[in-house]
């Protein structure tokens, strides 16, 4: 599928059921004039193609769909509409924010059943073929197992712009992503996969360039081959792949967020760009009774029709592209339920999940669902089969309930802190499977969460209505900015105790971008429209001084494989010395009340299962305290072992706090803490 040269000419295919002919259109080299129209020779099925002797790489063209415009009955065929190929890997040109995309008469938006006459050549992009010796695949991948993954999710622009250390001309690009400054910081973080937001190439929404703004966030995708060209720095389109394997050289896997759910034609009103006009009712889900209109699962006007076997084909075909020529690791599926939905609903044994885990190639790589949509039954957390992972909401909002003091929060955070097992523990699944964040492009960020209790997304234009209105944050006292330094100590031990909270769960902890740092959207909980310092990181000067912090946490849970067990920890006794995997305790040292409705106070101890243990250099047991009162309390610590003591590791109230000895039988807390110790032989060095 797509154009591709052999050195004599140019093989041509695309998928079109309804169409009675495509045309291939051929353009100069600046690409403003048709220079000639070729009638696909060929269909095999429904694939038009042919063999064009005498073209090159780097020939712009694209296509002209003929058929019925009979949009009652789902066809926008429109032959004046150039269209995309959806194979294309390269871009020429751009797309204009133009009525002449349209394939009805501008005028009669709301009454789309008239018929546009105007060529849209002058105001779309086009496709290029692509040059075969860019694209030889067989990318190697790091494959790090899930239970020692860190997540680092970024935005390729908003990550660098404003980095002091990353050159001007390198800053916003795939080239300046992975600079040495870059690497330097995700491995002092102990990062060990980049989570990149989309990265194929996407639109601005109409609406949004009418209010000035754009689409910062890039999940609007229009070429499922193509890295966004605004990304492009010195290398242009090769920057990408040589940005994967420099961070694979530095042990940092590659992972794409993709939007195959939908794209960015939108609704029955949309433009005609590629897939409507190649055959609408085959690419896309149309209401039953009402072919006129698009399913909306999405909430942004049209869902991708996955159930039909070719456009099954083209989003396994892309998947592939990124993993064998490109060489990610892994992908994050936006509204991942959307994707699994089949005409009877969400079924995780469907055809696009069954597809993708029999695969020989994709079964080797991370996949991880955002388990919702806002269709019928769209949440379903813990729901996906065991290849996935799946961001966790609940998660986030639990950690925030605690830390904030809601009623009753105690008692679920105990479930978070084990890998959210009710959800998660079924069908062979593994703890890894929660993707556990407390912050996430889409809502407030970590700084955020401790400093408003509202929403301030005027920047928008949509009279702060946009956005989370739940957000279970806190602003400690003022809402916003403020120079009182004792509300500002509250504020930054409370993400440090949330952040503890993350490293210290089962499961895979999720950071987002500049959380390390206290990066704040001057709360903003909806950034996806400002590509602007709102929503770029604002770096410190010292960057390695405030991230030292989550360094630690991160080197911590590596040195602790008690922390990050595949399995489940239920409570159940090793055969070796018949203790439990975990215990809960309050800070008495006895069994946790877990029916106390004040419940605000308590402490886990893991050990390693015997699951674990098979694989781990040695038994390590972690015990750690999450105390949320302002009252001062002491510990009573377990007996430790003949031959060993316990030693602090982590303390969030002294988070420069060197790892060492306890040696006393009880520890202060003197207000809200985390607190995290092991057991190591008593006579130990640190």
């Amino acid at each position: 599928m797509g154009a591709h040269f052999d050195g004599e000419g140019v093989n041509f295919a695309v998928f079109s059921a309804n169409a009675s002919k495509i045309e291939l259109c051929l353009f100069s080299e600046d690409g403003t004039r048709e220079v000639q129209r070729i009638t696909l020779p060929e269909r095999t099925g429904d694939i038009w193609h042919g063999f064009i002797h005498g073209l090159t790489a780097g020939t712009i063209y694209g296509y002209r769909a003929h058929g019925v415009y009979d949009p009652e009955h789902g066809h926008r065929f429109n032959a004046n509409k150039l269209l995309l190929d959806p194979y294309t890997r390269s871009f020429h040109g751009s797309f204009a924010n133009h009525t002449a995309t349209l394939g009805y008469i501008a005028e009669d938006i709301g009454r789309d059943l008239s018929f546009d006459t105007r060529d849209s050549a002058p105001f779309v992009a086009k496709s290029v073929v692509p040059n075969p010796d860019w694209f030889p695949g067989g990318e190697p991948r790091l494959n790090t197992p899930w239970d020692e993954t860190v997540i680092y999710e970024a935005h390729v622009k908003g990550l660098t712009q404003q980095h002091p250390d990353v050159h001007d001309s390198l800053r916003g690009t795939y080239d300046g992503l992975a600079t040495e400054p870059m690497i330097e910081h995700l491995k002092r973080l102990g990062v060990t996969a980049i989570e990149l937001l989309p990265v194929h190439a996407f639109l601005n929404d109409g609406f949004l360039l009418n209010k000035g703004l754009t689409n910062y966030w890039g999940y609007n995708s229009i070429g499922f081959f193509t890295p966004e060209p605004r990304y492009f720095g010195p290398q242009g389109l090769l920057g990408f792949r040589d940005m994967v394997r420099r961070f694979h050289a530095a042990g940092i896997e590659v992972i794409l967020d993709v939007v195959y759910n939908h794209t960015a034609e939108g609704d029955h009103r949309g433009p005609t760009l590629s897939f409507r006009g190649l055959d609408n009712a085959s690419y896309y889900r149309l209401v039953k009774g009402q072919p006129r209109y698009c399913v909306n699962d999405t909430g942004t006007g049209n869902t991708v029709n996955v159930s039909n076997p070719h456009v099954l084909r083209l989003v396994l075909d892309s998947l592939r592209f990124w993993v064998d020529c490109m060489g990610v690791d892994g992908f994050r599926f936006d509204l991942a339920t959307t994707l699994a939905r089949e005409d009877a609903g969400f079924d995780a044994g469907g055809g696009f999940l069954d597809a993708l885990r029999q695969d020989p190639l994709l079964a080797g790589v991370k996949m991880i669902a955002e388990p919702w949509d806002i269709g019928p039954g769209g949440y379903r957390l813990g729901e996906f089969p065991p290849k996935f992972a799946e961001w966790n909401d609940a998660y986030r909002d639990t950690v925030r309930r605690f830390w904030k003091g809601d009623m009753h929060s105690a008692q679920e955070l105990g479930a978070r802190l084990l890998g959210s097992a009710g959800e998660f523990d079924r069908g062979g699944r593994r703890a890894w499977s929660s993707i556990n964040f407390l912050a996430a492009h889409d809502g407030f960020t970590l700084a955020d969460t401790t400093a408003f209790s509202d929403r301030h997304n005027a920047a928008n234009l949509e009279n702060n209505q946009d956005g989370h209105h739940t957000n279970h944050s806190d602003n400690c006292g003022v809402e916003g900015a403020t120079e009182d330094v004792a509300i500002l100590k509250k504020r930054e031990l409370r993400q440090r105790n949330m952040l503890a909270t993350l490293f210290f769960s089962q499961g895979t902890p999720m950071v987002l971008a500049g959380d390390e740092v206290g990066n704040s959207q001057a709360g903003n909980n909806n950034a996806y429209c400002q590509d602007n310092p709102t929503a770029w990181v604002d770096w410190p000067e010292d960057i390695a001084s405030k991230s030292a912090f989550v360094a630690r946490l991160s080197a911590f849970r590596r040195a602790h494989p008690a922390l990050r067990q595949s399995r489940f920890l239920h409570g159940g006794q090793r055969a070796s010395d018949r203790l439990p995997d975990v215990e809960w305790f309050d800070l008495r040292g006895r069994p946790l009340n877990w029916r106390d409705p004040g419940l605000s106070s308590l402490s886990v101890l893991y050990r390693c299962s015997a699951e674990t243990l098979i694989v781990a250099d040695n038994e390590d047991t972690v015990l750690v305290v999450f105390h949320r009162s302002y009252t001062v309390e002491s510990v009573k610590l377990p007996a430790a072992p003949a031959g060993k003591s316990w030693w602090v590791g982590i303390d969030t109230d002294r988070p420069a706090r060197q790892e060492g000895p306890v040696g006393e039988e009880a520890l202060i807390l003197h207000g809200p803490q985390v607190l995290a110790l092991f057991l190591a032989e008593s006579d130990a060095a640190t």
